[in-house]
């Protein structure tokens, strides 16, 4: 029954696999056609009457009629919506929202999903991932096997027992057709336990019984898995216990500072990775080549997308620019319009075109997530890069890093202070330091500049912490799940001075 199944699914993935060349093919028409199309759809909302949208027409109405927003200027209509208004962002009420913090804020945002943007954009999006994978490899037998998920959790919110609030991966397991559970290892109670402790330990119990062919996650927690799975197997990698398994989803969080310890986990040449940008405001791209990064920015999915520059983003009113504008490596903050109900909407990612033929992206940070107290601008690609370009010289296995500004003081410069967990420590913490500041100046020419015979910043400095710091001091804040990270930088010292202080206590 399962080979038909993967049969009957492989033969319309070839026919879906249509909207990838059509998005990669036509993508203004395509952009233009999902622009008209939200709007039309909203316009006798509250949101849509308020700002004219049945008299907007094209880009520059649309930026004269709607303003630019965040999550602070849209927080309460989400409200009125939680608690049980209709039409106000979206026709109709809306019953669900992803739940996230984004960094380690107490502070959680409420993302709507909406019945249009579940299936015509979460759900739509994660066919048409299927639809490349089994094109790049048509022998792939995705729904003949398993996948792992690993959800976070559903709870009522309080204020309405009617309203579920949860992870965008525990929405999309909960709404999942029960056709499709059959394929995906744990049960879905396991997957989306709110205990992530017991969940890992269920889930090894569970998953090394099955056959598993594809899995997905953030990697913190993937390694977490599978290092508790090689314990208590004794496999010496995952191949020995899933000799099956061809895939990795992987994103949320920069890959390169893990690539060395996933070749570890499954040192298989053949082995794909299919990097998602998958947030809980939407499906945005899926890295259609697996053998050469860049996301394809997903264009047919219910997303409107428009782009404001770093410099343009200073001002008090940013100029956005839409698709037919942006230019291949410039650093970009992402804008969307969506069937979520998030108009002109800034999710706080930014990301770079490394291709406008067709458009594909790689997410460069976060707005908030930088260090550019000195004029040196160094975002999340460049740390994450001059990571991995350090670890293929110097042999180190590095499990999650943080970065903050060492301030001025009199008589002392400036500088960048590394928090680094290792799980496997560099034979020289100097040498090492010495390498990745080097390989820092190499990416960064404006951190070069002010680098110069330290003139300005001096050397940066690393401080290591012990194995498993940055999950228990999320756990100690209640932030572990999935959308829980901590901020690669940041623009002060907040979280390593936290962090500092937790280690030591």
């Amino acid at each position: 029954m399962k080979k038909l199944f993967n049969k009957g699914v492989k033969q319309y993935l070839k026919l879906r696999y249509n909207r990838i060349e059509r998005m990669r093919n036509a993508p203004i028409e395509v952009q233009e056609k999902t622009f008209i199309s939200l709007l039309n759809r909203a316009k006798d909302t509250k949101y849509g009457k308020k700002y004219g949208f049945s008299k907007i027409t094209d880009h520059a109405s649309f930026i004269q009629n709607v303003p630019l927003i965040d999550y602070e200027d849209v927080k309460p209509y989400i409200d009125r919506m939680m608690k049980g208004e209709s039409n106000v962002l979206w026709p109709g009420i809306v019953k669900w929202y992803a739940k996230s913090s984004g960094t380690t804020n107490d502070r959680s945002k409420y993302i709507p999903v909406t019945e249009d943007s579940l299936y015509k954009n979460n759900v739509a999006a994660s066919w048409d991932t299927m639809a490349i994978t089994y094109h790049e490899d048509p022998e792939s037998e995705i729904f003949l096997k398993k996948s792992l998920i690993m959800g976070g959790s559903l709870n009522p919110w309080e204020h309405n027992p009617k309203v579920t609030i949860g992870d965008i991966s525990a929405i999309l397991l909960h709404r999942m057709p029960t056709v499709g559970r059959p394929f995906y290892s744990p049960d879905f109670k396991t997957a989306c336990l709110q205990d992530w402790e017991e969940k890992i330990r269920l889930m090894t119990h569970i998953c090394i019984q099955d056959d598993i062919v594809m899995f997905g996650g953030v990697p913190t927690w993937t390694i977490v898995l599978f290092k508790r799975i090689l314990r208590e197997t004794g496999a010496k990698n995952m191949h020995e216990v899933w000799p099956n398994v061809r895939y990795y989803l992987h994103g949320g969080v920069g890959f390169d500072p893990y690539i060395d310890q996933f070749k570890e986990f499954l040192p298989d040449p053949d082995f794909r990775y299919y990097e998602v940008y998958n947030a809980s405001e939407g499906y945005f791209g899926v890295q259609d080549r697996s053998h050469k990064k860049g996301m394809l920015l997903l264009l047919d999915n219910d997303v409107y997308y428009e782009f404001i520059t770093m410099e343009e983003l200073l001002n008090d009113e940013p100029k956005t620019i839409p698709l037919s504008e942006v230019k291949i490596d410039t650093n970009y903050v992402l804008v969307i319009s969506s069937s979520a109900g998030l108009w002109r909407y800034i999710p706080g990612d930014t990301v770079i075109f490394s291709s406008i033929k067709p458009y594909r992206i790689s997410v460069s940070g976060r707005t908030k997530h930088f260090i550019n107290v000195f004029g040196e601008e160094v975002m999340v690609a460049n740390t994450d890069k001059a990571i991995a370009e350090t670890i293929n010289a110097l042999p180190a296995v590095v499990s999650d890093y943080t970065v903050a500004p060492i301030y001025m003081k009199q008589g002392s410069k400036g500088g960048h202070q590394w928090l680094i967990e290792f799980e496997k420590v560099p034979d020289s913490i100097e040498a090492f330091e010495l390498l990745l500041d080097d390989n820092l100046q190499k990416i960064n020419s404006d951190y070069a500049a002010k680098r110069y015979k330290d003139m300005a910043l001096t050397r940066l400095q690393i401080v290591p912490v012990p194995p498993g710091t940055f999950l228990r001091w999320l756990a100690s804040k209640g932030k572990v799940g999935g959308q829980n990270k901590v901020p690669r930088l940041f623009n002060s010292r907040k979280y390593v001075d936290e962090l500092m202080d937790f280690v030591e206590n």
